[in-house]
């Protein structure tokens, strides 16, 4: 007789993963098409102004996915590390 054993997800880490590969993303995207991730990433969380990221590999979607309050969550999180 087998047992299964529950698997148990942390629902808070993997948003937290989700968040930061759409990041990653993003940044790679920006930074591609010649602009500087860091100031256009700042921009957008500051203004809420999704211009400031380009819709070149549907960044700008991908980045409005996310709450801007999770991503400023998540980068103090990773600057603790």
């Amino acid at each position: 007789m087998s047992q299964e054993q529950t698997s148990l997800f942390d629902v808070q880490e993997i948003d937290m993963e989700l968040t930061k590969k759409i990041l990653d993303e993003v940044y790679a995207s920006l930074e591609e098409r010649g602009y500087n991730p860091t100031n256009q990433i700042v921009g957008y969380l500051i203004s809420g102004d999704p211009g400031y990221i380009s819709s070149y590999k549907d960044a700008r979607s991908r980045i409005q996915e996310i709450d801007r309050a999770k991503i400023v969550e998540i980068l103090l999180r990773e600057f603790q590390k």
